[in-house]
């Protein structure tokens, strides 16, 4: 493969092991399994994808992102009182579920507290507001298949080496 081939660019599959610090605590980590993603599509989030690009297989870097271009800026009005009834499952003060939106999209969401026939829940991502240090290693980088490219991901099948 040569030197350019094995850049991070847009349509790739890049491999990436990370660290993921807030505030000096750890909060993710790769451990041995590479985050597999596309490039350039949005399965990364948007400062994690404007950081890498462009780096080669065997670069590493230390990258610190704001949260507008991480997991957004915490919002008030993402809290929100829900009728326990709405819910299939059996709720628990500070545990994290995922639903769906009424688009039937997945959403996660963190139980705040219960009252009575009431849940008040917080739909913020957990690291929204959050200013994020990561430290990032590019394992692998590969043309995606035009399946791939079709669905906008990458397939675990085919990690890039």
């Amino acid at each position: 493969m040569s030197a350019e081939n094995s850049s991070v660019t847009k349509d790739r599959v890049i491999s990436l092991e990370y660290s993921l610090t807030v505030e000096g605590n750890a909060v993710d980590a790769s451990d041995g399994e590479p985050l597999v993603f596309l490039q350039g599509h949005g399965n990364v989030i948007p400062g994690l994808e404007a950081a890498i690009d462009g780096m080669k297989v065997g670069d590493e870097k230390r990258v610190t992102i704001e949260p507008t271009e991480g997991y957004g800026l915490w919002e008030e009005e993402l809290i929100q009182t829900i009728p326990v009834s709405a819910f299939d499952d059996e709720l628990e003060i500070g545990s994290n579920y995922t639903g769906e939106d009424e688009d039937g999209q997945p959403v996660s969401f963190i139980v705040l507290s219960l009252e009575g026939d009431e849940a008040m829940v917080d739909f913020n991502h957990p690291l929204a507001g959050d200013t994020l240090d990561f430290w990032v290693k590019v394992v692998g980088v590969r043309d995606a298949t035009s399946d791939e490219l079709e669905h906008g991901h990458a397939h675990d099948s085919n990690t890039a080496h």
